[in-house]
């Protein structure tokens, strides 16, 4: 039922963008909208992991560069009957990981120099189990590929923007200015929204196979607790100026501003704590 759900809004988001296309240039933008959602679904099938570790400068390490986290996710990949990804550092003091790739056979974890600096062996082995439970449950491609379309969306949205502001041309617009003022304001937080409610039910997801995997739903639950109160007071430059690409971290990079807090893609860290302790049980108040 979870994968029908997560069917119907990635195509909820293919649609959104399509109509995004309408209300910028009528039935012509409509058309182009369309054959570009497909053109950057089947780029992003091939491409979209590639383009994301460029994005964040990732370092691929192997036994040699960083014996001890490869050979830690060699151990969970083991235990979870998954193939051995490839493993990448990102240069950044905030702590914080995701996965990505098409499928299991092509994926790989990455985990910045914060993580591996703030959290114990076992906290590591936590968050680590997490990525790779994204990878067995085969989120990796559905985030990439709506990390895409969201970033699409808020491109035409961009654009829109600068057409009007230039004195663009409304007459394939069936809305006229009234139309692009709903791709400028509408389209990019109805994107939002459907980003967040698949990523939100994917972590839940993710946390209990994560904790399955490991063995132990507390070395995951104290790395979340002392990720999040990192996350708030460190900077993620990459992830700011990309803020489609948010729902692939394991917590929000995002500072919670604006409506970076209140269109979260990750839900509440607390109460994935609470369930993770119930999960050890070992259920105690947040904080």
């Amino acid at each position: 039922m979870n994968w029908v759900r997560t069917g119907l809004l990635m195509a909820g988001l293919t649609a959104l963008f399509v109509g995004c296309g309408y209300l910028v240039g009528g039935e012509g933008g409509m058309l182009i909208a369309l054959a570009f959602a497909g053109f950057g679904n089947i780029f992003a099938y091939w491409n979209a992991d590639k383009i994301v570790l460029r994005m964040y400068g990732a370092r691929e390490v192997d036994r040699r560069t960083a014996p001890d986290l490869v050979g830690l996710v060699e151990q969970l990949a083991a235990r979870a009957e998954l193939p051995m990804p490839k493993v990448y550092i990102i240069e950044n003091d905030q702590p914080n990981a995701f996965a990505t790739g098409r499928n299991p056979e092509n994926a790989a974890v990455a985990a910045t120099t914060g993580l591996l600096q703030m959290l114990s062996h076992e906290e590591v082995a936590g968050v680590m189990a997490h990525e790779l439970a994204h990878v067995k449950n085969r989120d990796t491609l559905i985030m990439t590929v709506t990390a895409t379309l969201a970033g699409a969306i808020s491109a035409l949205a961009n654009i829109a923007m600068f057409a009007q502001i230039f004195g663009g041309d409304n007459r394939n617009n069936p809305l006229g200015f009234v139309g692009i003022l709903l791709v400028m304001v509408l389209g990019p937080i109805a994107a939002m929204l459907v980003q967040m409610a698949i990523s939100r039910s994917r972590e839940y997801g993710a946390d209990r196979i994560g904790a399955e995997i490991c063995g132990q739903p507390l070395w995951l639950a104290s790395a979340l607790e002392k990720m999040q109160r990192a996350a708030e007071r460190t900077d993620m430059d990459t992830a700011e100026r990309n803020p489609a690409t948010a729902q692939m971290f394991i917590v929000n990079p995002l500072h919670a501003r604006a409506l970076d807090g209140l269109f979260s893609t990750h839900p509440k860290t607390e109460e994935r704590i609470r369930r993770l302790r119930l999960m050890a049980g070992e259920a105690r108040p947040w904080g």
